[in-house]
């Protein structure tokens, strides 16, 4: 790519063309103070902290939306543009109640930062604010407006990577609020609560129930993961402090470029089952506390008593190294049947190699046999964006109940036939599909193999290894004992049934459920931040799962589990 020569600060440096100032500014080494900047969204130029003087200009430029350009000359650092800073400064504390000593993101914050680095120790003009409201009708974080410097990051967030629209402001000069959809309380808007805008606040505006006032940045650790409540598996980083998890934020340098979900920002950290916490046995009808020994000891004796009858069964949300162990001990050692526990989009006999990528890239999507509203919502977010980029959308629904589209309702058809001609005249389509379709249907997409690029949607993490290995779903009839490996998946009562009339039930689970009830013996899994190894996520990607607090005492890994029952065979 071409590249400019510009002078920054008396110094000759070369940036990438089409740069802008403070682009340029970081690739070079050189700090530049901002506040509305955040690096995955587009820039605004709206708080002024950014201005530098620029020769040839009458005035002070934002560094963050001043493109450069061959030869130009640029000043960060003088008394104007520090004094323009300052007064910018001095007037967002009159603005609103930014008492730190009350605020939760205290020693956290953007605004707080900047004033310490421009000498601020007093309010310059008096506050002339009133009560302002606090929005605390979201479940899992709240507003409050008295701290809002109305960067615009989390209307923009919402906008250019959620692409949903909810945010945006009313009213104008001092009377200027953040606001959702026609002024609804947030937890009546249109809210997906995915919790971008929560990240990218860079005040105390936006407040995270679950961590608040739990630590500094400078208290808690870090540990980067990938979340494994669904296929697309999300890069993420687990906050951490005093062996408890305070949060899960996006990985911003991640496949899914900073987006969580729901499902994998909150409520993955919301499961309210009572947990197992150590190996049990049934003795007479209760299950009591025993030891790894007892419990493996019993569990290789039914084992060993009765090879040809055993089924064992296994979610494929577990990890890469869970399931080779898993069928290296139960198909090669004991020589049973192995299924997984969730259905397969492999029955479905279309491609499945692509990643997020594809759709950002794509002029034409068709979804298909999944509610992107209900489940792999990142895959939604991404395609919301690609239409807003121009892209053609098509939601195949059968039957208008229910189905909720990420496009304007005539993207919703009922004739497959439309979908696929939509495709097949575009140069980049996607076909986005789930466990929805009929065998049919998925015969009728066959025929845009080699012009489409196919997304599967899977509801286990890790199917594709599952596949891999040739695990599909099932059960098996006449088994004597069935040994279920659910790690931390529900337990519902279809999952139980596949133990059906067998003597003999082993459930190797997280949590207390519909099997473990069942069970003749419990053992303790991790939950799925004590976990550490790989799974294979959207387009093939190898997620690297990373454990960011050790398990209770007595609770093991479950390759180690599998091992020690190896040995007793």
């Amino acid at each position: 790519m071409a590249k400019v020569s510009i002078k920054l600060n008396g110094q000759r440096v070369e940036a990438q063309a089409g740069s802008t100032v403070l682009q340029a500014a970081k690739a070079a080494g050189v700090d530049i103070p901002t506040l509305c900047h955040h690096p995955a969204l587009k820039d605004i130029g709206a708080c002024r902290m950014c201005v530098v003087e620029v020769t040839g200009q009458r005035e002070v430029q934002p560094a963050c939306t001043f493109p450069i350009s061959e030869g130009m000359e640029v000043t960060t650092e003088t008394p104007k543009v520090n004094a323009l800073r300052k007064f910018v400064l001095e007037m967002l504390f009159s603005e609103r109640n930014h008492y730190c000593m009350f605020c939760e993101m205290s020693g956290d914050c953007e605004l707080q930062s900047m004033a310490y680095r421009f000498g601020l120790d007093h309010w310059t003009y008096p506050s002339t604010y009133g009560p302002m409201p606090v929005d605390a009708s979201r479940k899992h974080f709240m507003m409050d407006h008295a701290r809002c410097i109305l960067c615009r990051r989390c209307i923009r967030a919402c906008e250019d990577l959620v692409a949903n629209h909810t945010l945006g402001l009313k009213a104008r000069g001092a009377k200027t609020f953040v606001c959702a959809d026609m002024d609804v309380p947030f937890g009546d808007s249109t809210c997906v609560s995915c919790g971008t805008c929560l990240q990218v606040c860079p005040t105390g505006a936006l407040v995270d129930r679950r961590s608040a006032f739990g630590g500094r940045e400078k208290d808690v650790a870090l540990t980067s993961t990938a979340c494994t409540f669904c296929s697309v598996g999300c890069e993420a980083e687990v906050v951490t402090r005093a062996h408890r998890v305070l949060r899960v934020e996006g990985d911003w340098e991640g496949a899914n470029s900073g987006l969580l979900c729901v499902a994998g920002r909150f409520e993955s950290l919301e499961d309210g089952r009572p947990r197992v916490s150590s190996p049990m046995v049934r003795r007479g009808a209760n299950l009591v506390p025993t030891t790894w020994d007892e419990a493996l000891d019993q569990v290789a004796t039914k084992l060993k008593a009765a090879p040809e009858s055993v089924s064992a069964y296994v979610t494929a949300n577990a990890l890469n190294e869970t399931l080779d162990s898993f069928t290296e001990l139960f198909q090669e050692q004991v020589g049973a049947s192995v299924s997984q526990l969730e259905p397969s989009t492999k029955r479905l006999g279309l491609p499945s190699e692509q990643g997020l990528g594809v759709i950002d890239r794509a002029d034409a999507i068709l979804v298909a046999g999944v509610d992107l509203d209900s489940n792999h919502r990142v895959v939604g977010y991404a395609i919301k964006r690609a239409r807003e980029e121009g892209a053609e959308l098509r939601v195949y629904c059968p039957s208008l109940n229910g189905c909720k589209p990420f496009g304007p309702k005539k993207s919703v058809i009922r004739d497959l036939k439309a979908g696929i001609e939509l495709c097949q005249g575009a140069q980049q389509p996607v076909v986005v599909y789930g466990l929805g379709l009929t065998p049919d249907e998925a015969s009728q997409l066959a025929v845009l193999r080699g012009k489409a690029s196919f997304v599967a949607l899977a509801p286990a993490a890790n199917e594709a290894h599952a596949a891999s290995m040739g695990l599909a779903s099932g059960s098996t009839n006449h088994a004597r004992v069935a040994y279920l490996l659910l790690s931390d998946q529900p337990q519902d009562p279809l999952t139980a049934s596949l133990a059906g009339e067998c003597e003999f039930v082993v459930a190797h689970a997280a949590y207390e459920g519909h099997v473990t009830e069942k069970a003749d013996v419990v053992l303790p899994a991790p939950l799925w931040y004590e976990r550490e190894g790989t799974f294979t996520a959207l387009g093939g990607r190898l997620a690297q799962v990373r454990p960011a607090l050790s398990p209770p005492p007595g609770i093991l890994p479950e390759p180690e589990v599998l091992s020690r029952l190896a040995d007793r065979l």
